[in-house]
């Protein structure tokens, strides 16, 4: 575990974030609303967010199932972090909003398939 200081682009909003296994658990979705976003996502407990200030100023997106959570400035609509659907017990957070980490460093992040998302079989 590993703990980071994140702030949308304003500074509005700041979150202290414990991640679960630091960036090695880097992904992008391809589901139509993560596609379009194109944000680059490590995993964190739900207990690992701290909202440190800002929280009145968080505003969140729900669509489909209404099971995943998106969280985003409303001043400067940075998409700070989400709780997944593939696993509610757990956020997204936009490696973008990390300090001092640049998501070019990267490399190559891993693809998951959002669009044939398990919870969508029958």
């Amino acid at each position: 575990e590993i703990t980071m200081k994140g702030t949308c682009h304003c500074g509005v909003v700041e979150l202290n974030i414990t991640l679960s296994d630091a960036l090695s658990t880097a992904r992008r979705c391809d589901c139509s609303y993560c596609a379009r976003r194109g944000a680059i996502a490590v995993s964190a407990p739900l207990s690992g967010i701290e909202i440190v200030k800002g929280a009145d100023n968080l505003t969140l997106y729900k669509w489909g199932t209404q099971t995943a959570k998106h969280y985003f400035c409303q001043t400067c609509g940075i998409y700070t972090h989400h709780q997944r659907r593939s696993n509610p017990k757990e956020y997204g957070v936009n490696v973008a909003i990390l300090e001092g980490v640049n998501p070019r460093d990267l490399g190559d992040v891993l693809w998951v398939d959002g669009q044939n998302h398990p919870s969508d079989r029958d």
